[in-house]
């Protein structure tokens, strides 16, 4: 049986879930969110929780989705009340960024700026070298927070890059120079 799975999920007060036609929809005071619902799973809905099951408990690709829907659905509970957060660090000389409206502008070393657009949903705010991206959907703050850090990684040798701000850098050291005189 799925470990996870078999745990129901926990509604606060102020959420409500909707089903209908294998399409899920959780709103809640961060905002509303929709899943689609795989065949092979399904959901019921007691006072205030939720439990989700599998046709076939015994099959293997059953049990996998079993486990994923429930997270998935979890992570929307989540995210409706609470939200997502990803802070990213600038390191660098030079490196900055600036945030208007909703046009995140990066200054990377490149020879020019980069220019992106927050997408729907999520807000980003920039101070000093943190950029902090919030969001109700997980997935979309995950993958906008991946799409910055792309922008510039951090490399090993003088830490330089956007970096997630509980990422550990593992540093190399540089050249070694052979001593002086040493060639006779």
């Amino acid at each position: 049986m799925s470990r996870i799975g078999k745990k129901p999920i926990a509604i606060p007060s102020g959420v409500t879930l909707e089903l209908k036609d294998k399409t899920l929809k959780v709103k809640g005071p961060k905002g509303d969110l929709v899943l689609e619902i795989h065949p092979k799973v399904f959901i019921e809905q007691k006072e205030n929780e939720v439990i989700v099951s599998v046709k076939n408990t015994e099959e293997k690709n059953q049990r996998a989705l079993w486990g994923l829907f429930r997270a998935l659905i979890n992570n929307m509970v989540v995210g409706v009340t609470a939200g997502f957060t990803k802070v990213l660090e600038i390191n660098g000389v030079g490196y900055k960024a600036a945030i208007a409206g909703k046009k995140l502008t990066l200054n990377l070393g490149y020879s020019h700026p980069i220019e992106m657009e927050v997408p729907a949903g999520l807000e980003a705010k920039v101070e000093k070298n943190t950029i902090t991206i919030t969001g109700a959907d997980r997935q979309a703050v995950g993958q906008f927070a991946a799409v910055v850090r792309g922008m510039r990684e951090p490399e090993p040798y003088k830490g330089k890059g956007i970096k997630y701000s509980d990422e550990v850098i593992r540093r190399k050291a540089g050249k070694v120079v052979k001593a002086v005189g040493g060639g006779k």
